[in-house]
């Protein structure tokens, strides 16, 4: 990513100067979204979920590619040379973000294709038998389904921890210098997965354990989201500036009615009820963690864009 500094401060020449725009978190929020699926996925994998064939683990692999797809198309778009994305393929840079997120997201892929195949849609096996019988030969393969599970655990965490690692390396902005936004957007990814889950999946026995789960990953978010601030807090002035965008700044009202309260409280409130059958599960705490998680995307990134350290004299 170019900085671009200018001096100029005339909003006809320069009304909107900014590096990225909202192709950036739209990616970030699909990239943890599934993330969070894989690693649900797998997990439900290691307990058996693909012998349920109304099992959750067999439904997400295909929403995931689907996803996935769409997150790297609003990457694409974000390219200024689009013509020479495979340039990333053709290297590998240890040190560089980017560079293990195109090898990351390369393998993702298969991982989720194979997962895939544990269970091949009615008409595709009609149409190619030999899938089926793949498929068939998977799925009496123990070790099979647990590498296949382990996979998509292992590359989950990746791809989760990476969308915040990717921001976290780019020292230029106060907002973003924290080791905490891997593991906050790798949380972040697990809620929102766990919301989507809850709402899409045919069996009861997986949305309670992912309500459950999705309030243990609601309070881990809010407990590292504190961390966060508390450390920007502490540190340089710029970086208390950038603090300052979250807690009453020009990002405030949206951090705190979109990403805190509607996104994490309101629905971890309702989910705790749900759980101790207090009151029956709805629909309105998972799609409020959706809508927070891309909330969270969105001002992470703009605010942290409109922070800055200051200009030596």
């Amino acid at each position: 990513m170019f900085e671009i500094t200018t001096t100029r401060a005339n909003p006809m020449v320069d009304p909107a100067l900014h590096v990225w725009g909202w192709e950036i978190p739209v990616y970030l929020f699909l990239g943890g979204l599934v993330a969070g699926m894989m690693i649900i996925s797998g997990y439900l994998l290691f307990r058996g979920g693909h012998r349920n064939v109304r099992s959750a683990a067999l439904m997400l692999p295909g929403v995931s590619v689907a996803m996935l797809t769409a997150g790297m198309l609003a990457l694409y778009l974000d390219l200024e040379h689009k013509p020479y994305f495979w340039r990333l393929y053709t290297s590998f840079e240890p040190l560089s973000p980017m560079s293990w997120g195109a090898w990351i997201l390369a393998l993702v892929y298969p991982a989720l294709i194979a997962n895939l195949l544990l269970r091949v849609p009615g008409r595709l096996a009609r149409r190619w038998p030999w899938l089926a019988e793949l498929s068939g030969r998977l799925v009496r393969h123990q070790l099979a389904v647990r590498v296949i599970g382990a996979a998509n655990l292992f590359l989950g965490v990746l791809l989760g921890v990476y969308t915040g690692v990717l921001l976290s390396a780019l020292g230029a902005r106060p907002l973003w210098n924290s080791a905490l936004l891997g593991p906050l957007f790798l949380v972040s990814g697990l809620s929102t997965a766990a919301a989507f889950v809850h709402i899409i999946a045919p069996d009861p026995l997986d949305k309670r354990l992912l309500a459950r789960a999705d309030n243990v990953f609601l309070a881990s978010e809010l407990m590292l989201i504190v961390l966060l601030i508390a450390g920007l807090l502490t540190a340089t002035r710029a970086h208390i500036d950038a603090a300052a965008m979250l807690l009453g700044g020009a990002y405030g009202a949206a951090f705190w009615v979109l990403v805190v309260g509607l996104g994490i409280v309101v629905p971890l409130v309702i989910q705790t009820l749900a759980v101790s059958q207090r009151i029956r599960h709805t629909q309105v705490a998972p799609v409020l963690v959706l809508a927070g998680g891309l909330a969270l995307r969105f001002v992470i990134v703009y605010a942290g864009q409109a922070s800055r350290w200051p200009v030596a004299s």
